[in-house]
């Protein structure tokens, strides 16, 4: 499990879904899955604050999924070891009277992440591509001059949303954002499975919404979608990555192993060279702080 071959998940062609693997479990069990995970997010929280001192570099990290997929527990259990102050996450919802007074990527450009920090995006402005195309109505609610009715949702819009979010990753990636995109692969029994539980278990009862139910019967619509936009949108500086998600604690290996194994490419992330002066008088500095004692 040591050599997780991570271009097995990368996206570098045209892709078919249905194809997929949607579990996979790497060959552990759970107790190795987490040691593995509990060493990997350790390493990560190292380079997170190489990253922070150095200052050239954030870190965009995109979740998308079908509900259920696991990207909550995810985002807990893969960043939980990183420096709270040098990540942030990002719950795109239902967009506000706010946001619907600028164009649909305004909410996600400012929540982009600072030079030297991780912003995880729980859902993104793949949404766009996604929600909205299985539900073109919504668009309308948009006020996008030349789309005034549902026959203005066409084929040449979509295309052109496609071009736009390629535009606004490849620009981003230009200056100095570094761009993971993972699609969290669930089959549509293990959905049943964890929707079911929601229902059993007390506890739970609190994440269960109709609504998960209504968009369940447009499983495949969403497939396609997604499909799509993957195909269209996986790119040398900003790949997909497709993590087969039956399997919780795989698939947060598999995030965690991926971003690091990538991170550390970056051989230019360096703590930076203290100022010759500064050296020069550390132990003058030392003396005056050990002084303080008598």
């Amino acid at each position: 499990m040591d050599n997780i071959d991570i271009t097995h998940y990368r996206v570098d062609k045209p892709i078919k879904l249905s194809e997929r693997n949607t579990l996979d479990n790497l060959g552990q069990d759970s107790k190795a899955l987490k040691k593995k995970l509990r060493n990997v997010t350790r390493e990560l929280a190292e380079f997170q604050n190489t990253l922070y001192a150095h200052g050239k570099y954030g870190v965009l990290v995109c979740l998308q999924g079908m509900d259920t997929a696991g990207k909550d527990s995810l985002i807990r259990e893969v960043f939980k070891e990183l420096n709270a102050r040098g990540v942030e996450v990002h719950s795109f919802k239902v967009p506000t009277e706010l946001e619907l007074n600028h164009d649909y990527l305004w909410r996600h450009y400012i929540a982009l992440p600072e030079r030297g920090r991780f912003s995880v995006f729980n859902r993104t402005h793949y949404e766009n591509v996604l929600v909205t195309k299985v539900h073109p109505n919504y668009i309308l609610g948009e006020n996008i001059p030349g789309v005034e009715n549902i026959e203005d949702v066409n084929t040449e819009f979509w295309e052109n949303r496609y071009r736009q979010i390629n535009d606004f990753e490849k620009h981003i990636a230009e200056n100095g954002t570094l761009i993971f995109k993972f699609f969290l692969h669930l089959s549509k029994e293990e959905q049943r499975q964890r929707l079911l539980r929601r229902l059993e278990l007390k506890e739970k009862n609190w994440k269960f919404s109709p609504s998960d139910l209504k968009e369940r019967k447009l499983w495949d619509k969403y497939q396609a979608c997604y499909e799509e936009a993957i195909n269209k949108t996986s790119k040398p500086h900003a790949p997909w990555h497709i993590i087969p998600a039956d399997d919780k604690k795989a698939a947060r290996v598999l995030v965690a192993s991926i971003l690091l194994e990538a991170l550390k490419k970056y051989k230019d992330v360096q703590e930076p060279e203290l100022d010759e002066e500064i050296k020069a008088n550390l132990e003058t500095f030392k003396q005056e702080l050990e002084k303080e004692k008598e």
